[in-house]
């Protein structure tokens, strides 16, 4: 008995020095991360982790939901894809035809008021901001450089060649490694930091500007922090939350406040981690598919919009949103993590919504996701 209680004492201080350390050497992100998915029963984050972390709340004004169309949920998706994407605990599907609500269904638990984490989608939200914060004056626009506003890199050599437009087309050569699953990954310090302003301005650039793709959780931050302070120099809104409500939630009439992830100095998680609902997702869409116009109120810019979704480096990434412009039916989306969807398709003048908790890590969301989504989607027409 007394070797097991010496053996015990011996693993607790073992752990209480490996915590100290942690702490001690600026990882103890590392222990809130696995709080919030390995002890919590996950292998990465989740989309009900809005719970666990500090949010910002998104105001919405005079609540108004998307009409069902004439042909609601007359028809629906096949029992096999169903399957499917029960198999792979998809949340919520929909489909917007002519504006209106064609097909509705919600899956493993979740209803239409559930809030769930859009991941990565929100790196579309954030460059529609940067899309009115340019029309409004207060961006000179995609050519300014970072250093403006971002002055911590005035004396990286690479770094002030920087533009805030490339941060968006994911080119401007910041040096990060995209990894969700390590939790020494700096995407989980970024996810998981307490002061990611800090961790991210302490950075540095390694590629030319305009010369290298790579996708990067950590350029649109930055794109974020960079927005920030515009609008604050500007007097324009006093964070990036009351910004996207008065600009974009509220004009959308949006059925509810969302919720955005903050760092615990209240920097909103731009890269990821907008809470909401799949019919205010789907109104994200629809402002999108048309040209940044709702209700003949021009929230964005038509030729941003335009910008959206026209190939930088890569044939299917423009500004912050994946592109499929050159298939047929042409189409163009929002991404997230674990198989969030907003997807456009305006040859139909369709919008299709897909959330949930896992994705098929055997199929590509550019080749094989969305569009076996789109394909789905369309039948429904027929």
């Amino acid at each position: 008995m007394q070797t097991i209680k010496r053996i015990f004492i011996g693993l607790l201080g073992v752990i209480l020095l490996s915590l100290t350390t942690l702490y001690a050497t600026g990882h103890g992100f590392i222990v809130t991360s696995l709080q919030r998915t390995y002890l919590a029963g996950h292998v990465t984050a989740n989309i009900n982790d809005y719970e666990e972390f500090s949010t910002a709340v998104i105001k919405t004004q005079d609540p108004q939901t998307i009409p069902n169309h004439a042909n609601y949920n007359k028809s629906s998706f096949p029992d096999s894809f169903i399957d499917y994407q029960k198999s792979f605990d998809a949340a919520a599907l929909l489909v917007i035809k002519d504006g209106q609500v064609l097909y509705e269904e919600y899956l493993n638990g979740y209803n239409d008021r559930s809030k769930t984490n859009s991941f990565s989608m929100a790196k579309t939200v954030t460059t529609m901001l940067l899309g009115i914060a340019i029309e409004e004056g207060h961006i000179k626009g995609l050519d300014q450089p970072i250093t403006d506003f971002l002055p911590e890199f005035k004396n990286d050599p690479l770094g002030r060649k920087a533009t805030i437009g490339q941060l968006s087309l994911m080119n401007s050569g910041y040096e990060w490694d995209e990894h969700y699953y390590s939790p020494l990954s700096p995407t989980v310090e970024l996810l998981y930091g307490d002061d990611i302003r800090e961790f991210l301005l302490n950075g540095e650039f390694s590629a030319e500007p305009g010369t290298f793709w790579q996708y990067s959780s950590a350029s649109t931050e930055l794109m974020g922090i960079f927005i920030e302070r515009a609008l604050k120099e500007a007097g324009a809104a006093t964070s990036l939350s009351d910004y996207l409500s008065r600009k974009v939630w509220q004009p959308l009439n949006m059925n509810d406040d969302a919720l955005w992830h903050t760092d615990e100095n209240e920097m909103e998680l731009v890269f990821c981690c907008l809470n909401t609902n799949a019919r205010n997702f789907a109104k994200l869409g629809l402002l999108m598919l048309n040209n940044g116009n709702w209700q003949g109120q021009q929230l964005i810019s038509s030729s941003f919009t335009q910008q959206m979704i026209t190939p930088g480096m890569e044939q299917f990434y423009g500004l912050s949103t994946w592109l499929g412009m050159h298939k047929a039916p042409a189409h163009y989306w929002f991404s997230g993590h674990l198989g969030q969807y907003i997807i456009v398709v305006p040859e139909h003048n369709m919008v299709v919504v897909r959330l949930g908790e896992r994705r098929d890590p055997a199929k590509d969301h550019i080749e094989h996701s969305v569009p076996e989504l789109i394909k789905q989607a369309l039948a429904l027409t027929k």
